[in-house]
This record gives structure tokens, C-alpha cells and sequence, in this order.
């Protein structure tokens, strides 16, 4: 087997007979990518060597035994979903804009569907029963609902998780979305295209592509990383980008602008925008928006609001390695850690806006021929005082008269962990972009209040207040699902204090997390009921 090699084709079937799940040859790519095994040239084609591969995934098997010992043998690997690729996970809409903190659809299909296994042994709904997520986040919930033919009822205190969540469960014309879309999205880059000289950032690029080359070959720099071979990743970076500077200094002086006649007027640019974007990227930003006010539908107008959010995410001011959490602005390159080579912040919008374009309105199409005829409604609100069916009411008469014959059936949420997040700092530019205002005060459990003592107490009363409210309008034997990572063993006294009890838990593993930590994590999923 040593020396038996292998093609990307090959190889990608290899791996999916020998784990039984779906394997593709960018899979195998990015594994070479990434260093995690070699790459073979025969004959100019790229070969992968067997026994390798199979070194690499036997070590990922073998992953959930070393899991279990640290975590405890009660842990349910069947709810790691690690059979399931990545675009399984972020399905259609559930890919519509990033969102820290968020569970994976399947998680939430889990316990919502209809099927029963050696673990789930009872089925909890069965369509055209209601549903509500008291802490909403962008939506997971109610999409994975309106999938199974469930009604839902979604509540959040921020007003932009609302409109995430109201544009990925929204009904539209496609026809109609398409033309708006790509219409304002041309407009953008022509009027980008007259202002700024596009050859300043095209040449920064060649010459970053020749310096990386020869500083930092791919994957060659990357397995030096791993092995330990460069010793001082971050020195090595740091030097080669000051010599890449230094060789470049009179290019750094020139002026990407060519039209300045043309340019908004920045004094309506309040002080994040200033911090986060380039000036190219706020006003490519800014001329969108003026284009969005001519907008008459408001749907339509949400759609691309969120596909501006999105794009302006992506073009932040910032390191790869820092989009989720913002730590200090990177306007020019800069040693990426993530990609093992000089990087350099996005300066234009338009590609990333013609990308997420298409791309929303493809997974708005893909998720309107799979979602069900029931009601899915957004409340922007608090869930300790949110009175659900007054304001259902307001919104939706039909769906207020089916919650007043039959009541809620049950609850599937993952509220805030304890002092993990900021919610509405995460989308901050987004805040700024749309004027929308914030209320972070109302957060419960947010990360500026830390962990200590204090903050568990009022985190614990928080949520104590939502599901006390909540259960008013849930039937008496209706299932509460709470998905959270309960490293204080704060939810027995959760439910104690809602008048819940726990009937039931389940231990699941936490693979492909984002963060740097990649110890093993587990979160918990209690099954509560009202105590009677």
C-alpha cells in the first residue's frame, strides 16, 4: 500500500467507500492544500499517496474514542452529524449571511422531524404542529420548520437577527429580485470603475503572487509550519513582510483614485465605517444604499440589504483570521497566519457583491421549492415580556386564529451561551450601514459582562424570565429543547426556576469549530416539560 498512489478522482473514491460518506476531489485538494497530506507529481498529473491518506483519516476515526475519554462515554457521536459535508450544513438559506453562534440545521431537523432511532426513540412533532424559538439568532429554527411543514414563531431582541431571519423564511419574485439585484449590483461597479483605478490593486496582486512564491511556497512553507521546521512562524512572517515593503515603497505611494469629482460625501460616515472600511470599499458601500432608497418593495429591499451585509462583512478592513471577531484594522498586507503567506485586506466590494448576488438568489430558489405551505413569523422583541399572540395578531390574523385553538407544541432554541458573544457587536457594521438601532442592554448573558458570579446570576434569571413567559403560551405537555453548552451547570436551576423539569438529555460532540481551540467540546440538548 506504501507505494500505491492514487489521482484526486481515485482518491476521492477511496475515501468515500472507506468512511462511507460522500468524499469529493476538493476535499482531497484542500487537504493538500492545507498541508494535511502530500502532493505527488507523475507526468504533470497530481498523485496522492494511499497509505497516507488513510494515516490522516484513520486519525480522525479515531478522534471519537479520544473524545469519549475525555468527555465521558455518554457522549452521542451520531449528533456530531460528521458524516455530512459542508455544503450539507449550510444548506440554501442557512448559508444566506454568516452568523457566530449559530447550530447546524440538522441539529434542529433532529429533534423536529418525524423519524425515531436508537437514540431518538419517540417522535416530538409531527407536521402542522407550531413551534417557537424564543431566542431566534438568524433563524435556524423556523427554516428547518418551514421545511418539515411545522408553523413557526421566531423572537429576537435584535432588530437585524429579525431581518436575517425574515428574509431567509420570506416568499418573493424571483424574476422580479433577480432583475432589482443584479441592476443595482452593476450600477455599483460602474460607478466604482469610474472612480478608482483598478490597475493599482491588480498590480498589488501580481506582486504579492511573485513574493509568495519564493517566501512562501504552497504547501511546502505550510508542512515546514506543522513540522516544526520554522521555528518562529510569526517572526519569519513579520521580516518578509517589512523586505516586501521596503522593495515596494514607491508603488505604496501611489494614488488609487482617478476621478475624485465623483466621490460621496464622507462626513455622513460615522466613526466605525471610517475604522473598519477602506475608503474604496465605503464608498462602494455607500453607493449601493443610495441606490436601495429607490427601491419601492420592501421585501426586495430586505433581500439586498442583507446581500450588502454580507459583502460588506467580507470586505472589512481586517485579517482572515480576525473576520469573526474584530481585533485591530489591517488596511495594507499584512503576514496572514491563516493562509501562511502575505495576504492583503479587500479594497472593492464588487466581486464579493456579484458573488453573494447570484448566490442569494439561488439559495432563496433552491429553499422556495423544499419549504411547506405554513406560517413562519418573526417577533422583534423581548422573550421575558413578549405577549406572542398580540403580536402574532398584528402580523398575521390567519395564524393568530390556529395559535388560539390549539396553542404552542413546543420549543427548540439555543439561547446565549455566558459571556461568549456580543450579538449586536458581531454585526456592528451592519448597525452602522442600515441606521438601524441596537439594544444591547437587552442582551442576555453578552461577553462584556464576563463570567464571573454576577453575570451567572443574571444570565440565569434571564432566561428563568424568557421560559417563564414562554410556557404561558406552550400546551401543557408540549417539549421545551434547549441546546446549550452548560459548562456551569446552570440549567438544572433554569428549569427549576421556570417551573420546568428535565426529562431527558442529550451530550453531543462540537466538531468544525472555527475558533483557534480545537479541544474537545461538547454542548448539551435538555428535553424539558412544565411541571404539572
Amino acid at each position: 500500500m506504501s507505494q500505491e498512489f492514487l489521482s484526486l478522482n481515485q482518491a476521492s473514491q477511496w475515501a468515500t467507500e472507506y468512511l462511507d460518506k460522500p468524499v469529493t476531489s476538493s476535499n482531497i485538494s484542500y487537504l493538500i492544500q492545507y498541508a494535511k497530506i502530500k502532493k505527488y507529481i507523475d507526468k504533470l498529473a497530481i498523485k496522492i499517496n494511499l497509505k497516507e491518506l488513510k494515516n490522516y483519516y484513520d486519525e480522525n476515526v479515531n478522534k471519537q474514542i479520544k473524545w469519549k475519554e475525555k468527555l465521558g462515554n455518554d457522549l452521542n457521536w451520531s449528533l456530531s452529524f460528521s458524516n455530512l459535508r459542508e455544503s450539507d450544513t449550510t444548506k440554501h438559506v442557512h448559508r444566506l449571511h454568516p452568523y457566530k453562534g449559530k447550530f447546524i440545521p440538522q441539529l434542529a431537523e433532529y429533534f423536529l422531524n418525524s423519524h425515531i432511532n436508537t437514540f431518538k426513540k419517540q417522535i416530538f412533532f409531527k407536521a402542522g404542529n407550531i413551534v417557537i424559538d424564543p431566542f431566534m439568532g438568524s433563524g435556524t429554527t423556523l427554516v428547518q420548520s418551514s421545511e418539515l411543514g411545522l408553523h413557526s414563531i421566531g423572537i429576537d431582541v435584535s432588530d437585524f437577527n429579525c431581518l436575517i431571519s425574515r428574509v431567509k423564511v420570506g416568499k418573493y419574485d424571483l424574476f422580479l429580485l433577480d432583475k432589482k439585484a443584479r441592476d443595482i449590483c452593476f450600477k455599483t461597479r460602474e460607478f466604482s470603475q469610474k472612480i478608482f483605478d483598478d490597475s493599482f490593486d491588480e498590480q498589488l496582486k501580481e506582486k504579492l503572487n511573485e513574493f509568495n512564491k519564493k517566501h512562501f511556497p504552497n504547501p511546502e512553507f505550510k508542512k515546514k509550519v506543522l513540522n516544526g521546521i520554522v521555528r518562529n512562524e510569526e517572526q519569519y512572517g513579520e521580516e518578509k513582510l517589512k523586505q516586501f515593503l521596503k522593495e515596494n515603497k514607491e508603488f505604496f505611494e501611489k494614488n488609487g483614485t482617478k476621478d475624485k469629482s465623483g466621490l460621496l460625501n464622507e462626513k455622513e460616515m460615522n466613526n466605525f465605517l471610517n475604522k473598519w472600511f477602506s475608503k474604496r470599499v465605503r464608498q462602494e458601500l455607500f453607493y449601493y444604499i443610495k441606490l436601495l432608497k429607490e427601491i419601492r418593495n420592501d421585501d426586495l429591499k430586505n433581500v439586498m440589504r442583507i446581500i450588502l451585509s454580507r459583502t460588506a462583512r467580507s470586505c472589512r478592513a481586517t485579517t482572515h483570521s480576525d473576520l469573526a471577531t474584530l481585533t485591530e484594522p489591517q488596511i495594507g498586507p499584512y503576514y496572514c497566519r491563516k493562509h501562511k503567506k502575505l495576504c492583503t485586506p479587500i479594497n472593492s466590494i464588487v466581486k464579493h457583491l456579484i458573488r453573494y448576488t447570484y448566490d442569494t438568489i439561488k439559495r432563496l430558489d433552491e429553499f422556495s421549492k423544499l419549504k411547506k405551505n405554513v406560517f413562519s413569523e418573526v417577533v422583534h422583541g423581548d422573550s421575558r415580556e413578549a405577549n406572542i399572540f398580540e403580536e402574532i395578531k398584528k402580523q398575521n390574523p390567519e395564524f393568530h386564529k390556529l395559535l388560539v385553538n390549539k396553542k404552542i407544541d413546543g420549543v427548540f432554541t439555543s439561547p446565549p451561551y455566558v459571556g461568549q458573544i456580543d450579538y449586536h457587536e458581531q454585526h456592528a457594521y451592519a448597525y452602522e450601514l442600515f441606521d438601524i438601532s441596537r439594544k444591547d442592554d437587552k442582551e442576555i448573558g453578552p461577553l462584556f459582562k464576563g463570567q464571573g458570579q454576577k453575570a451567572k446570576d443574571e444570565y440565569v434569571e434571564g432566561i428563568s424570565q424568557a421560559f417563564r413567559n414562554i410556557s404561558k403560551f406552550i400546551k401543557d405537555d408540549g417539549d421545551f429543547f434547549i441546546v446549550a453548552n452548560d459548562k456551569y451547570n446552570l440549567y438544572p436551576i433554569i428549569a427549576e426556576k421556570s417551573g420546568l423539569k428535565i426529562i431527558e438529555q442529550f451530550k453531543r460532540p462540537v466538531l468544525n469549530r472555527t475558533e483557534r481551540d480545537r479541544q474537545p467540546y461538547a454542548e448539551m440538548i435538555f428535553r424539558m416539560r412544565k411541571k404539572l
